[in-house]
């Protein structure tokens, strides 16, 4: 789908059908809807959305959201093997951006698994897609300050790794969630009460999240920039937290 914000235009057939069929009479639904997505490519209100939450608030689904070469791949054909409807986001900034050698031979990567990028004792940074590689930059900023943040890439929103991110948290007794999506109703809120509910009692400090503006995406560069999150304020959000 081109772009991902048009997935609007097909809203009722995705949430009332497609993610209801097995439900409603046990029958696969083998789709696959990939999309580009994101901003930073100054494409304004209208090219530059992360509308992934509508679809993780929908039963029947499973929402992937890839930061690498290799994970693309990998989750692309778990998602074509697929029996379920499978919307597969793909963040347009990093199109000719991140560039990996890929193994030749066939490989897939589970869904529903996220991974440990880079560990970490001090606090935990959970992010996904392009956030991955400005979580990346802010941690290597911090460890030159003596601040070792664990990053924690998703891969898939929908089913969510919840096992993956309570041990990093109780690891490091800290959180925060940086997301590109806007801030209301992002998946750090969910997040946040699934550590609350399980790792409370792990938790050294509040749980953070940097996420973008309760506005839609501004054309203008400038705005745009402040619009979204990036590496400083990733780092600066994180060394508050290490400090608490």
């Amino acid at each position: 789908m081109q772009f991902i914000d048009f997935i609007a235009c097909a809203f009722n057939q995705i949430t009332n059908f497609v993610a209801k069929s097995h439900y409603r009479w046990g029958a696969p639904v083998p789709i696959v809807i990939r999309g580009p997505a994101g901003g930073g490519v100054h494409g304004s209100a209208f090219h530059s959305a992360n509308p992934e939450m509508y679809f993780v608030h929908t039963p029947g689904l499973k929402v992937i959201y890839p930061a690498t070469a290799y994970d693309a791949k990998g989750l692309l054909k778990s998602a074509i093997r697929d029996n379920n409807p499978v919307l597969f986001f793909e963040h347009k900034f990093l199109y000719r951006r991140i560039k990996e050698e890929l193994p030749q031979g066939d490989y897939t990567v589970p869904i529903g698994q996220a991974i440990v990028r880079r560990p970490g004792r001090d606090l935990t940074i959970v992010t996904y897609a392009a956030m991955v590689h400005a979580s990346l930059e802010a941690a290597e900023q911090l460890a030159r300050e003596g601040i070792e943040a664990e990053v924690v890439d998703l891969r898939t929103l929908l089913p969510l790794d919840r096992e993956t991110i309570i041990e990093s948290v109780r690891r490091t007794s800290k959180l925060l969630v940086v997301h590109e999506d806007t801030r209301t109703g992002g998946i750090a809120g969910e997040i946040a009460a699934l550590v609350t509910d399980s790792a409370f009692d792990d938790l050294d400090g509040p749980i953070r999240r940097v996420t973008s503006l309760d506005t839609p995406v501004p054309f203008s560069p400038p705005l745009e920039e402040h619009f979204l999150p990036n590496a400083a304020r990733i780092a600066e959000a994180a060394r508050d937290l290490a400090r608490y």
